[in-house]
């Protein structure tokens, strides 16, 4: 009796402790926004073999469909004293375009490359994307996909009484 239950305890913290979050993996060297697991498969062949199971705690599956995870809240984070080596996402944030997405907040981090950063409902990071190589449309195309879109029939917000 007594080693059935030193099991069930044993497959509950593995259970509870085999998915590594975003911080854990981008520690381990992995962005977890953007690590595929067919990416895992290809260690091996560079015999890296001892990183297979923490990229495959950090991966996402690949998938055919289309199914889009959406976010309740993105902060995009940049350093102004980097918008020369970034123009697109200047003019991202100057234009008009992020008043479209009231749940979205810019914030500017000092020396900080720009990234995006997804939270859910209850305010946690679950995602961070890299975006430095994007355009204007990239940038508003990935926030009209992965943004919950914000009832503008609100009274309250749209300050119609």
């Amino acid at each position: 009796m007594s080693n059935l239950i030193i099991v069930f305890f044993i497959v509950l913290i593995h259970n509870t402790s085999s998915e590594f979050s975003a911080e854990d993996c981008w520690a381990l060297g992995f962005n977890k926004a953007n690590l595929l697991c067919s990416s895992c498969d290809q260690l091996p062949k560079y015999n890296l073999d001892d990183l297979v199971s923490h990229c495959r705690d950090c991966c996402h599956p690949d998938e055919s469909g289309s199914t889009e995870k959406m976010y309740h809240k993105a902060v995009l984070e940049v350093c102004t004293c980097k918008f020369g080596a970034y123009p697109q996402i200047q003019a991202f944030i100057k234009s008009h375009r992020p008043s479209l997405f009231p749940n979205l907040q810019i914030r500017y981090v000092r020396g900080l490359d720009p990234i995006i950063k997804l939270y859910d409902k209850d305010g946690h990071l679950q995602e961070t994307v890299a975006i430095e190589k994007w355009n204007t449309d990239s940038v508003e195309e990935f926030l009209n996909t992965h943004l919950v879109k914000v009832n503008d029939d609100d009274y309250l917000r749209t300050n119609m009484v």
